[in-house]
């Protein structure tokens, strides 16, 4: 176990997916969302394939044994990435991210729903706080619906909320799927099952983005694939516990990269939701640190 490299991991995955996004937004009013999630997936296959290869994973962490398992988690992931990238064009940047901390905590729910998770009220509570935070910068957007506020907000917000349940629902169906699969089978056929699934969308209109629109594409695509192997390799450097609160420091790229590239000032809301859905965010992960410290403590007594 290597903690700070494992921290540094994490805090260099999470700058690379804010920087993806800060590109996907810069091309999001000319380019069709499915065409950006081709490029973001097709693009991600190489860095990934070379990962496997650097680790002696390929080609035999490539055998899956459910096909239709990862057909499931490709529809679920792919829906909830071409629904975060489509609420990039209506939302400013920190409000994305804020909306998409609600996956989560919605994990939490589904988890117990569908996987017969057990969760007690501390960590219900908490997750009842994080979504009033989730609500608190919703609740600007959602004037919309009752005639009043700009209806391409409302939109927006409806559009990355989808997305969160999506995400949500793709994340409990990874908690299954782990328990029979590789995580390098999962991470490299999720790349193929979005770049595949994307291509349905041709119909609804691609373009011919210009130089500079495709250049941005692939590294988006070569920044999100890279993010995604240092995410992965970040959790065999370290405990969960520890790494899970640097995920946070989005936030605060996100309110940078806004403010400084694309002037976007944050509402007071925006910020206030933010920090109620972190502050609930790292009191889950506080109590899971616990738990997993008792469960231990527990083992060892009971080991002759």
């Amino acid at each position: 176990m290597r903690p700070l490299r494992g921290i540094a991991m994490k805090i260099a995955s999470v700058t690379l997916f804010m920087v993806m996004n800060a590109l996907i937004k810069a091309v999001s009013g000319g380019v069709p969302t499915g065409e950006i999630v081709f490029f973001r997936s097709a693009c991600a296959m190489p860095a990934i394939l070379l990962w496997l290869v650097a680790r002696g994973e390929f080609p035999a962490g490539l055998r899956v044994r459910s096909p239709f398992g990862h057909v499931l988690r490709g529809l679920l992931g792919s829906t909830a990435m071409g629904l975060g990238f489509a609420g990039l064009a209506f939302l400013p940047l920190p409000e994305v991210v804020a909306i998409g901390y609600a996956a989560p905590l919605l994990t939490v729910v589904f988890a117990a729903l569908l996987l017969g998770e057990k969760v007690h009220r501390f960590r219900i509570s908490a997750v009842g706080l994080g979504m009033t935070g989730v609500l608190i910068v919703l609740m600007p957007n959602l004037a919309g619906l009752f005639g009043n506020g700009d209806p391409r907000a409302t939109m927006g917000a409806l559009i990355v909320l989808t997305g969160a349940v999506s995400a949500a629902l793709a994340q409990v169906w990874v908690r299954r799927l782990v328990q029979r699969e590789q995580v390098s089978a999962i991470v490299f056929y999720f790349a193929v099952s979005a770049t595949l699934l994307s291509l349905l969308t041709i119909p609804w209109g691609w373009v011919r983005p210009s130089p500079g629109e495709a250049a941005m594409l692939v590294l988006a695509g070569l920044f999100g694939g890279v993010g995604q192997i240092l995410l992965t390799s970040s959790y065999r450097e370290a405990d969960a516990s520890l790494i899970a609160p640097f995920e946070y420091s989005s936030m605060l790229m996100a309110l940078g990269i806004g403010y400084f590239i694309f002037d976007e000032v944050p509402t007071w809301m925006t910020v206030a939701g933010a920090t109620i859905i972190v502050t609930a965010g790292l009191i889950i992960i506080w109590r899971e640190r616990q738990l997993g410290i008792e469960r231990a403590r527990q083992r060892k007594a009971m080991t002759p």
